[in-house]
């Protein structure tokens, strides 16, 4: 691997000069079928007419579609906006929510570098210096030291106060902040639990709240549109219902059964909330929680209120506002149903969102149960209330943990337990569980298309993912035998599906992607005809 000769004070030089270019010598090779860079898509180089406008200096990619300041009056602008912001960043009063571990994890992290080796953008790159976990973490405690400490002010660079802070410093973080999937396998692997996520988390907030800089995906076309719209995918409410017809058909036509899919059913035991994307890109997903739900006999619903077929949440990603405004419009959706509790299908940031952080804005009457559909399922598998036969399922299976679910949830065996029954090829990636790599997809990266982003994230970002698949298969690589990679999350199978098409995975290895459901109906005793297709979608 080459040496990677940037330094943290880089990141102020003048933006005609772009920090790290990303070379095929320095990425991590990936495994048969693939021998070399001639096996894989080239790199290319951002168009000419990109960097008038956009802030390409950072690696080449651009993740936040975010105009150059024109003149030095918007340059000052920049840079004053963003002090600001960094104030009430550190404030109780603005920043209640994560302030205490965010100070913590500013103050603590003794530049070890424990965490680089767990951060697969890091690995994938060949170790490049703007990818370690702890880059823009750095940087940003040394803006702090210089800007906002009386030590830092005095003594300056004796002290490590030593990052000049001008436009350039400003755009290049930015872009910076979204180099990293959020995954939190450095917090994990930390030996004092310094969680470099939550500092990137802060950052890109930071940019949002202040700046009003964040990614047109999530933002305009994340949460602004899922509140206006009812999706973040722009499905309205009569497209909702037109699907669930749709849904309905195909179910029929695939078991010889129909099943009545339950929507606004007052009182119903289970609110059940999908990812939107499954309805429009994944549809046997929730046809196959529809026709597993009926097998056990649940009192259940879905919402045709707008928000409340969508648990997409991006504001988990980078507003904790924006958070807010949908985690409340579910649970006040689940209210007015008078549900017992509010189910998560496969979607993992669904599951961080409306679990995890919606606990910091959630009190009182709002604070409805809310349960993993994992959970759920192998209570129900336990209990005997589904009759499968594991011979369906009689191809070679892997399972990859999203990290909103498994690693901030720790839900690890249920799905495991479920696979182990039904499906006797099944393999673990190593590693797995807790310690699994993220899909590349994270923190909003699957949805992220601006430019040549996708690039990035094809290359770095879910390389190691690819990898992973790769190995888990390899005594059976064989584009003659079907494989079936199991993907428990909607965002992880977009970041996948697109991973796939760029490297080949289809033709080369005749792998398909799809959820834990899925397979379970496959292998439901009474269906005549295979659940699963065996064709790529």
């Amino acid at each position: 691997m080459s040496k990677d000769d940037t330094r943290l004070q880089d990141i102020s030089k003048p933006l005609n000069e772009q920090l790290v270019k990303i070379r095929f010598e320095d990425l991590m090779p990936l495994p048969a079928p693939f021998k070399g860079p001639e096996d894989e898509p080239p790199l290319t180089d951002p168009k000419p007419d990109w960097k008038k406008d956009y802030v390409t200096e950072l690696d080449g990619y651009i993740g936040i579609d975010m105009p150059m300041p024109k003149n030095g009056v918007e340059e000052k602008e920049l840079v004053q906006k963003f002090l600001n912001g960094l104030k009430k960043l550190l404030s109780e009063n603005n920043n209640w929510e994560f302030l205490q571990p965010l100070m913590l994890s500013f103050e603590y992290c003794a530049q070890c570098q424990t965490c680089s080796d767990a951060c697969p953008v890091y690995l994938s790159s060949g170790k490049k210096e703007i990818y370690r976990p702890t880059y823009r973490a750095e940087i940003v405690r040394r803006i702090i030291k210089k800007y906002l400490t009386k030590s830092g002010k005095i003594f300056g660079k004796f002290v490590g106060a030593d990052i000049e802070l001008n436009a350039n410093t400003v755009l290049r973080l930015a872009e910076d902040a979204y180099r990293c999937t959020l995954c939190r396998r450095c917090a994990q692997r930390c030996p004092i639990g310094v969680d470099n996520g939550l500092i990137t988390h802060e950052i890109r907030k930071l940019f949002s709240a202040e700046l009003g800089i964040a990614p047109k995906p999530l933002h305009e076309l994340g949460t602004v549109q899922h509140l206006e719209k009812g999706s973040s995918t722009g499905l309205t409410p009569e497209g909702f219902a037109d699907i669930i017809e749709f849904i309905e058909d195909d179910i029929e036509e695939k078991i010889g059964k129909r099943i009545k899919i339950p929507v606004d059913e007052k009182g119903a035991d289970i609110l059940l909330i999908h990812n939107a994307g499954e309805y429009l890109s994944w549809p046997e997903n929730p046809a196959a929680f529809a026709i597993l739900f009926e097998e056990a006999g649940l009192s259940w619903t879905l919402s045709s209120e707008m928000v409340g077929y969508d648990g997409v949440n991006y504001g988990v990603w980078y507003d904790d506002v924006q958070l807010a405004r949908v985690a409340l419009k579910h649970a006040e959706i689940a209210r007015k149903l008078d549900v017992n509790k509010i189910v998560i299908g496969e979607c993992g940031h669904a599951h961080k969102a409306i679990t995890i952080i919606a606990d910091r804005v959630f009190h009182d009457e709002y604070n409805i149960p809310r349960e993993s559909c994992l959970t759920l399922l192998w209570d129900l598998y336990r209990k005997g209330r589904f009759n499968l036969d594991p011979d369906k399922n009689d191809f070679p299976v892997t399972l990859h943990d999203p990290c909103n679910v498994v690693r901030l949830m720790g839900i690890v065996e249920p799905q495991r337990k479920i696979l182990r029954a039904i499906a006797p090829q099944f393999r673990e990636m190593s590693p797995n569980g807790v310690y699994n790599y993220c899909c590349g997809g994270g923190s909003g990266f699957a949805i992220m298309q601006s430019m040549n982003f996708p690039e990035f994230r094809n290359k770095l970002s879910a390389r190691m993912k690819v990898k992973q698949v790769l190995e888990a298969f390899s005594d059976c690589i064989s584009p003659d035998i079907n494989k079936y990679f199991c993907l428990p999350c909607s965002n992880c199978k977009g970041a996948t599906r697109d991973a796939f098409v760029h490297y080949g995975i289809w033709d080369k290895c005749r792998i398909i992607y799809s959820g834990l459901v899925e397979l379970m109906v496959n292998a439901m005793v009474d269906l005549e005809e295979p659940f699963v297709e065996w064709e790529w979608h």
